[in-house]
């Protein structure tokens, strides 16, 4: 079972790793066949390809991204966050999006089960 420490640790590789846009290192994050919903109640992503094309369809719909980290809950093998993320969209407008991911962590700080809330309402345009 990961420690807390190792849960956080691994939230914090995770918004390093969102805001570097880095496709392939993202789904090195996570385990061979994990599983992600983004958002919740999308049909999931599995395994390690079908994660790096979702992300990398995020990466391409915009020119910058910031993933922060509001709150880590760890309890156990899951981590629960708060998130704003900070999309810089063409044109020059900005995209927030606020939410919730409840992470599963493996003991080698993979993530091998991921599933995002948010929705319309959590979406502001500038």
């Amino acid at each position: 079972m990961p420690t807390s420490a190792q849960l956080r640790s691994a939230m914090e590789r995770y918004a390093a790793t969102v805001t570097s846009k880095d496709a392939e290192a993202y789904a090195q994050l996570f385990t061979p066949d994990a599983v992600q919903v983004d958002p919740y109640p999308t049909p999931p992503n599995v395994g390690r390809d079908a994660i790096r094309d979702f992300i990398q369809r995020s990466f391409d719909g915009c020119e910058t991204m910031r993933f922060e980290v509001n709150e880590v809950h760890p309890v156990a093998d899951k981590a629960a966050i708060t998130f704003h993320i900070t999309l810089g969209l063409a044109g020059g407008s900005t995209m927030h999006i606020r939410g919730v991911e409840i992470f599963t962590i493996t003991d080698d700080g993979l993530i091998s089960a991921v599933e995002a809330y948010w929705g319309d309402e959590d979406l502001v345009f500038e």
